[in-house]
């Protein structure tokens, strides 16, 4: 689908917001949601209140031609129009941030694991959103890679490197990267079962604190 549940939007936009990245990589723009989102709460919320000069780099890749529009144009720097397996090794540019926003069940477990490690070779951290339960879907929008091909655990996440999982009752919201050991920090302040998403905010800082280890151990 070009959209995605909506229940996890705060979340992601917080996390956004957050980690402040300079450069942003969407993979599987779709609609577009994303890159609004991130261009909206990086450029706006900065304090320059320079309405029509933005400064982040915030680039996407998409297979489906169909679903571009002028509006991507304008949010986003570079459009790549293609498979994400044959752009991202070509690309000349790191990011601090790359977003996976319900991508990662359109591929096979293998296929899957592949695109994480390219990712990671390309970004400084990686935002995951994946379904925890089983949906069916094929093609959709006359689009065949809207297919789902699999379903993936929180230990099959955990598999590609050093993650926090935020929680959410749909889905899997997780962030990869960086080279500090959080399993102690991710059993602290993402696993625990909140009555009430909004309860996860009052842990904002502890993140920030996180990141900002990230940041500085990959710098």
């Amino acid at each position: 689908m070009p959209t995605s549940q909506a229940g996890q939007i705060s979340k992601i936009v917080k996390i956004i917001s957050l980690v402040k990245p300079n450069s942003v990589l969407d993979i599987g723009v779709g609609f577009g949601k994303y890159g609004f989102l991130a261009r909206e709460y990086l450029e706006l919320w900065d304090g320059r209140e320079d309405y029509h000069n933005f400064q982040r780099r915030i680039d996407g890749i998409e297979v489906f031609a169909d679903y571009l529009t002028p509006v991507h144009q304008y949010l986003y720097n570079n459009i790549y129009h293609g498979n994400a397996f044959d752009i991202i090794p070509g690309l000349n540019q790191n990011y601090d941030l790359t977003l996976l926003i319900d991508v990662l069940e359109h591929f096979d477990k293998d296929q899957g694991t592949e695109l994480v490690r390219l990712i990671l070779e390309k970004s400084k951290l990686l935002l995951i959103s994946t379904p925890k339960f089983l949906i069916e879907q094929g093609s959709a929008f006359n689009n065949q890679f809207e297919t789902h091909r699999s379903l993936w655990k929180k230990r099959d996440l955990k598999k590609m490197g050093n993650s926090c999982f935020i929680f959410d009752k749909e889905s899997y919201l997780t962030l990869l990267g960086g080279k500090v050991p959080v399993a102690s920090f991710r059993k602290k302040y993402f696993t625990t079962s909140f009555k009430s998403a909004a309860l996860i905010f009052p842990y904002t800082v502890p993140v920030y604190k996180f990141i900002r280890k990230i940041f500085r151990n990959n710098n």
